[in-house]
């Protein structure tokens, strides 16, 4: 039977699309699918589609994040998306901002095997870097509805910096909701863009807002 997982990663599309960063994503990958479910990092279903589905769709968040210099991934969890920002942008600051104990161990883990000098490790919520920590971007996956995700994330964006986040395909109807937070917090009108990485793999939905 064909491991259409191990498949799409060896491809030369998804090799060449990692280039000089691949050895370094195909390690993350080989330590999330050994170890990700048994220590309770992906579920059981997701182990068998990990390159499409979780590496791939946190790297198309990438090329949203050029301008930033220093980057916070809120509620890190196993390191999706902020261990493959921290591969492919080597140049960037990295914060993991991650409140269970045995995922922040985890992503030091990854740090340390993966030779990441540019990251950070940092055990809390992100309401508890408020004043402590200020960034050029925030992003996260999966963490919460924007109109959550903005007060707890926004206040760690530097001025005319951004939140830059995956969402799923109904985040237009978590817009309206979250206006008055919004603004609140001076930014401006949030953008839903389309992240795309290699042929025959599903784009990834992003949703920007600056703060001004």
């Amino acid at each position: 039977m064909v491991d259409t997982d191990e498949t799409i990663g060896t491809s030369p599309a998804v090799r060449e699309y990692f280039g000089e960063h691949y050895d370094s994503v195909a390690r993350f990958h080989a330590r999330l699918r050994d170890e990700g479910e048994l220590r309770g990092l992906i579920g059981p279903r997701e182990v068998d589609r990990l390159w499409e589905r979780h590496i791939l769709n946190s790297a198309a968040v990438v090329p949203f994040l050029t301008a930033a210099q220093s980057v916070a991934d809120i509620g890190s969890g196993a390191g999706l998306p902020g261990i493959v920002i921290a591969i492919l942008r080597p140049d960037a600051t990295v914060h993991l901002i991650e409140p269970m104990e045995r995922r922040t161990t985890w992503l030091e883990e990854i740090v340390a095997d993966l030779g990441l000098s540019n990251v950070s490790v940092k055990r809390g919520r992100a309401e508890e870097y408020d004043g402590a920590l200020e960034v050029d971007a925030v992003t996260s996956r999966a963490v919460a509805a924007l109109s959550k995700l903005a007060r707890i994330s926004l206040p760690l964006v530097r001025p005319g910096g951004e939140l830059v986040v995956l969402k799923g395909r109904n985040v237009e109807k978590e817009i309206e909701p979250a206006r008055q937070v919004l603004r609140k917090l001076t930014v401006g009108d949030p953008e839903i863009l389309e992240g795309h990485t290699v042929d025959g793999i599903e784009s990834t939905t992003i949703l920007r807002v600056r703060r001004r």
